[in-house]
């Protein structure tokens, strides 16, 4: 539940619409549900301002079907992260409007309206092979209720690509930039934008990139203030942080 539900909540047993007794029914799974394997964050939402998000990687898909399940008890936007698509066809099988994003590996189920930002987020690739952890990005920060615009493949090998995209790019609120390889991209944004930068290394690269070690080490060591960096690959985090920062 989030805060304006719980408020209506207490209007109406105010008012008389509801029974005090059919009220503590409601927020009886507050703060967390235990499903003995896990403990649904009921909370959290009203906390944070957002429900809590599935990470379906670890998970069977048993496990996040009865998550999944729990949580649309309470008419709420699912979001599941690092699935594949036999966990998102048993979810699905529980609950047709989920939907599979292949590129991101994430399964979204809208049950609320999804309210968008005016200012827009940028989430902004080095290279093709970027876009799945890009992806992550933008539809976590569409699911928080974010306008994303996506600029693809305008890394520093073909750096006029990225000046040709310049006015998407200082037009957002927060820029994301997704770079494997030596990512060097992060620099390049965060010298030519007055926006804050959230770095995000990937694991692409050849040996010496060490499964993203190589471009995470470039990032945390740039010279371009105002640049944050987020964990090898995290799309999901770099999404969420943009979302808090783009909602201030």
């Amino acid at each position: 539940m989030n805060r304006e539900e719980i408020k209506k909540l207490l209007d109406d047993v105010k008012e008389n619409k509801i029974s005090i007794d059919s009220a503590v029914e409601i927020l009886k799974d507050l703060p967390f549900k235990d499903l003995g394997f896990a403990k649904i964050d009921n909370h959290r939402e009203i906390r944070n301002g957002y429900p809590e998000i599935i990470y379906c990687a670890g998970k069977t898909k048993d496990q996040v079907v009865k998550i999944a399940s729990e949580m649309l008890k309470r008419g709420n936007n699912i979001l599941g992260t690092r699935a594949n698509r036999e966990t998102y066809e048993a979810v699905k099988a529980i609950c047709p409007e989920a939907e599979y994003h292949d590129r991101a590996s994430i399964i979204t189920i809208r049950k609320k309206e999804i309210q968008l930002t005016d200012t827009y987020i940028a989430v902004v690739t080095a290279g093709t092979s970027d876009i799945p952890v890009a992806e992550e990005a933008a539809i976590t920060a569409e699911m928080l209720g974010n306008r994303v615009k996506r600029v693809f493949d305008v890394g520093v090998a073909g750096i006029h690509r990225l000046f040709a995209n310049l006015d998407i790019i200082t037009g957002a609120k927060v820029v994301i930039t997704v770079a494997g390889m030596e990512g060097a991209l992060a620099s390049v944004v965060g010298g030519l934008v007055d926006k804050p930068v959230i770095a995000v290394p990937t694991s692409i690269g050849y040996g010496a990139n060490f499964g993203g070690l190589s471009a995470l080490l470039s990032m945390l060591n740039s010279c371009a203030s105002g640049t944050a960096v987020v964990n090898i690959d995290n799309g999901f985090g770099a999404g969420y942080l943009a979302s808090m920062i783009n909602k201030l």
